[in-house]
């Protein structure tokens, strides 16, 4: 938890928004597994966290926007409690931890806000997206959930948004605390990949690196030598000779703070003369995504940057025809590369999309597109200073993708089909980091995880 000061200071600069009334954040609770007394790994609402610091459940706090005032509402422990969980602190002290003065009952949280109310004072909120929430939310405000849902407050939002997404120095080094076991996660599965091992085992060694940190995944691990499946959380194959296996896979810090990279291998150690060269492909389409990151430049142009030369490149194999902006603006890239450049990260491993994915990553100019691919892109505005994005293009070969657009004839005066059949048991390729946005470029966060032909291979030669 960082000093008290931080989240009173974040406070005060969210008072400064111009906003009215009480502020309303509601904390996570336990979420039960299968009966109530055994829960889920608890995650605290980000939000919350990141203004009162608390990663406790049933907590609540309440920023007064026109006198700056916060209180935290919860329970002290009682005997009950203390019998299972042992001594624990008062309310007022965890109060104290996040320089909060007041602290109230949580029974006292419908009086005060049914008392504004009345007042004329709105309550202003942001948008739940649990059904725990949702529901304490309608309770405490005596209004169907239903309504809940639709009375966020979008002004509340972008406040918080513009706050939260320029990273302070302590969340900086918070991410690369949670990035240096990564890179140990990473280093270990590209060693213990090998012939005859089961997926699921290597996706333990990692896990096992990250539990002695006390620490847990930021999202469930993708790691599989089927990596045309983009988000395949099945970790059942056995490794073979020759596999390409792709890991994407990150873990969140004690701090709360996500990593998320992703590294590409074949299991044996070599990349064949294939997949060396889509390899190298996809290397030279984060290297010039990475390198045209700086403030003020929309992030979509950056995924169309990368886009082109991955498209220049795979013609000289024989997989595209024709102008290369062409077949970008057209979409039909997104035969080989299907999903978005990358996402903005911090607390939670996409950074907020939890208050609305087009409220985060769009607005400045920027909209999202219709097309196959481009439309999945999270965050298409430009980039600002302080600023935490993600890089992870790839090149993938999905058999039923590229069999229903050759059915369709879509896009073929653009797209070879009978050269990209050829690799329909190819697999797929991304490479991921996390990169700042500086004053005046970027930097990639962390110690560098091998991500050359020529580094992994050393590593995994080891």
């Amino acid at each position: 938890m960082f000093a008290p000061s931080v989240f009173a200071a974040r406070r005060a600069r969210l008072q400064q928004a111009g906003l009215s009334g009480l502020l309303l954040f509601v904390g996570n609770v336990d979420s039960p597994m299968n009966y109530h007394d055994n829960t889920l790994p608890f995650v605290q609402d980000s939000s919350f966290r990141y203004f009162f610091g608390l990663n406790e459940p049933g907590l609540a706090g309440v920023i007064d926007a026109d006198s700056g005032e916060a209180t935290l509402f919860g329970n002290d422990p009682d005997v009950s409690d203390i019998v299972w969980t042992g001594p624990l602190p008062s309310l007022s002290e965890r109060a104290a931890k996040a320089a909060v003065g007041r602290s109230r009952p949580y029974a006292e949280l419908a009086r005060l806000l049914a008392e504004a109310r009345a007042a004329g004072r709105p309550v202003r909120y942001l948008a739940p997206y649990r059904g725990e929430t949702l529901i304490e939310m309608g309770r405490l405000l005596d209004v169907h959930p239903a309504e809940v849902k639709a009375g966020f407050c979008p002004a509340l939002t972008r406040a918080v948004v513009a706050l939260r997404e320029i990273k302070g120095e302590e969340e900086i080094a918070e991410m690369e605390n949670a990035l240096g076991v990564t890179h140990a996660m990473h280093i270990a599965a590209m060693q213990n990949a090998k012939p005859g091992v089961l997926e699921y085992q290597v996706v333990g060694i990692m896990e096992g690196i990250m539990r002695r940190h006390d620490w847990h995944l930021a999202y469930p691990s993708i790691f599989s030598k089927r990596g045309e499946v983009l988000h395949n959380h099945g970790h059942g194959n056995v490794l073979q000779q020759g596999d390409l296996v792709l890991n994407d896979t990150g873990c969140a810090s004690g701090g709360g703070y996500a990593s998320d990279i992703t590294r590409t291998f074949p299991v044996g150690g070599k990349f064949s003369t294939r997949q060396r060269e889509l390899y190298d492909i996809v290397l030279e389409m984060q290297e010039a995504a990475i390198a045209a990151i700086k403030p003020g430049v929309k992030y979509q142009d950056i995924h169309k940057l990368s886009a082109a030369v991955m498209v220049e490149r795979m013609a000289e194999l024989g997989f595209f025809r024709g102008d290369a902006d062409a077949i970008v603006e057209s979409g039909a890239y997104a035969i080989a590369f299907p999903h978005g450049l990358g996402h903005q990260i911090g607390m939670d491993v996409h950074d907020m999309e939890a208050l609305g994915e087009d409220l985060v990553g769009y607005g400045d100019g920027a909209e999202r597109s219709p097309l196959f691919g481009l439309g999945y892109l999270r965050l298409g505005k430009p980039l600002k200073a302080g600023m935490v994005v993600t890089v992870e293009p790839g090149v993938y070969f999905i058999p039923a993708l590229i069999e229903a657009w050759e059915k369709e004839e879509r896009h073929s005066a653009f797209i070879n089909y009978a050269k990209f059949r050829e690799y329909a048991d190819f697999g797929g390729i991304r490479i991921e980091d996390n990169v700042l946005v500086t004053a005046d470029g970027s930097r990639v966060l962390g110690e560098p995880i091998p991500k050359t032909v020529e580094e992994i291979e050393a590593v995994m030669a080891v």
